[in-house]
């Protein structure tokens, strides 16, 4: 990190460090989208505006607000504009629907929700008015406006909560995890930290802002005075144009958003689908080594993949400098302040970047282990260099007749297939077993059957233990994902074939 990222980074609050990134670089761009472009110094000279609107509806600092709006300029401004009055802002992913959005208005108490009104065909107002949220109003091209002049100072106390972000629904009960700007501001510097990007590059927000990847990511844009391209709907091949007009130089997602590019680029081998792709960077799913080496040989660039979940933003991360062997098999090292303990094999985190626990207190005693540490569920180890190679999840230990199998190591295997084109392992229960081997697969384009014998040879040949080899094998058109970076939903599988 240099030195005026390492000056901003000390930053209390995201309003400080907007104020003082304005003051830095005022007229350079922060958010583009098509023809649109936001300056820093606009972030925050609009951004006093409709926190001065805002204030004129009755928010006040620790006034909870909800929000359910798409990747736009309008979306940035106006969860800035809740930091400047320091407002307690509860994000909500524009996909989820009644269950997800009720459930968040009435755990948080939301006072207001800001909507996009009908956006992609769905009226999100009268969705708003059937789970009775309070203070409804639209947000989508027109913000609150009002005179700054009435607002109070800024808060400058950055360790009070002020963010109830939603885990991302992959289990069936979301939580509600608190967050402050300090937890935010390291989570994104520890993202700038291992990318090492610089002025000159273009970044881009594909997935959706209300995650918590977004001020992870524009804590990044702050720190280092670059901008990034939004995108309101993601989708391939149509967005390939905006990445060209704007010259990104650095994109990704998650894993699957890597598929999707490689997809793209298998249609015409050799001739680049973003000619200043540098760097391919994301997290929030594992990453086959497989899937490292296709986008290095075939789109050209390198690819630095993360650890992160809803209760710690950015946890570890792969930067452009480390060995293609440590970007392949590992998913980064932490930054300083981050301190990872492994406990029976669990990962276990404690760190400014990690959350102050979940709006249901109730669940913090089993999150939490009795140094302060903060239980992930997720398996794994450090190497010598202080890498960290997952291995799978607590849950996703397959035990069959009392041996443990690592459901990624299976997957991992599978997706050398070339029939395969995505794969999940999953446990089901079985009588005789205590727990069977079954492996969903979709099909990768233009693959031919595949029979259960057909991959289990395969994975013998891949030197697989024979008591870790599947014994179901479903194909499916396409597997279950969310809405936020295309996890896949074990749990959908693990219903839909566990009769």
């Amino acid at each position: 990190m240099d030195d005026t990222a390492r000056e901003l980074g000390a930053s209390r609050t995201l309003w400080e460090l907007v104020e003082r990134r304005a003051a830095l670089t005022p007229d350079r761009p922060v958010f583009l989208a098509g023809d649109r472009v936001l300056t820093f110094g606009e972030l925050r000279a609009r951004g006093e505006r409709v926190a001065a609107g805002l204030y004129g509806m009755g928010v006040r600092a620790g006034t909870v607000v909800a929000w359910q709006l798409p990747t736009r300029i309008e979306t940035a401004l106006l969860s800035f504009a809740l930091v400047r009055l320091g407002a307690v802002q509860s994000p909500v992913i524009p996909y989820y629907r009644e269950r997800e959005v009720g459930f968040a208005l009435r755990e948080s108490g939301a006072e207001f929700f800001a909507v996009p009104g009908v956006w992609r065909g769905f009226d999100y107002v009268a969705m708003a008015r059937r789970v009775g949220a309070r203070g409804v109003f639209a947000a989508y091209d027109v913000l609150p406006d009002g005179d700054p002049g009435v607002l109070p100072p800024p808060p400058r106390d950055g360790t009070s909560v002020r963010w109830i972000y939603w885990t991302s629904g992959t289990t069936s009960a979301p939580k509600g995890v608190l967050h402050t700007d300090r937890s935010l501001l390291a989570g994104g510097g520890c993202l700038a930290h291992a990318l090492r990007p610089s002025s000159d590059d273009v970044g881009s927000i594909a997935f959706p802002y209300a995650h918590i990847g977004g001020p992870d990511y524009t804590v990044m844009l702050l720190l280092y005075g670059f901008p990034a391209v939004l995108f309101e709907h993601f989708a391939l091949p149509d967005a390939l144009d905006e990445y060209r007009r704007h010259g990104v130089s650095i994109a990704g997602g998650s894993t699957a958003f890597y598929s999707m590019f490689l997809a793209e680029q298998r249609k015409r081998p050799g001739v680049p689908i973003i000619p200043t792709l540098r760097l391919l960077a994301g997290g929030g799913a594992p990453k086959p080594p497989s899937v490292y080496h296709a986008v290095v040989r075939e789109l050209g660039c390198r690819l630095a993949h993360g650890y992160g979940m809803t209760e710690v933003p950015m946890i570890t991360m792969g930067s452009p400098d480390d060995s293609d062997s440590d970007l392949a098999t590992t998913e980064g090292r932490p930054p300083e302040g981050m301190s990872i303990r492994i406990v029976d094999g669990e990962v276990r985190l404690r760190g400014e970047a990690v959350c102050r626990g979940y709006l249901d207190s109730s669940q913090n005693a089993s999150a939490f282990d009795s140094d302060g540490y903060l239980r992930t569920g997720d398996l794994g180890h450090l190497t010598a260099s202080g890498h960290l190679v997952l291995t799978g999840r607590i849950k996703d230990v397959i035990i069959r007749k009392g041996e443990n199998i690592s459901a990624t190591e299976v997957e991992d295997l599978l997706h050398r297939h070339p029939g395969v084109g995505d794969a999940a392992v999953i446990g089901l229960p079985d009588s005789s077993r205590g727990e069977r081997v079954c492996a969903v697969v979709e099909l990768a384009p233009g693959a031919g059957e595949l029979t259960l014998d057909s991959v289990t040879a395969f994975l013998r040949g891949e030197g697989l233990a024979t008591y870790k080899l599947p014994e179901q094998l479903e194909v499916v058109s396409e597997l279950p994902r969310n809405d936020t970076l295309r996890k896949v939903l074990k749990y959908e599988l693990r219903e839909r074939f566990g009769g």
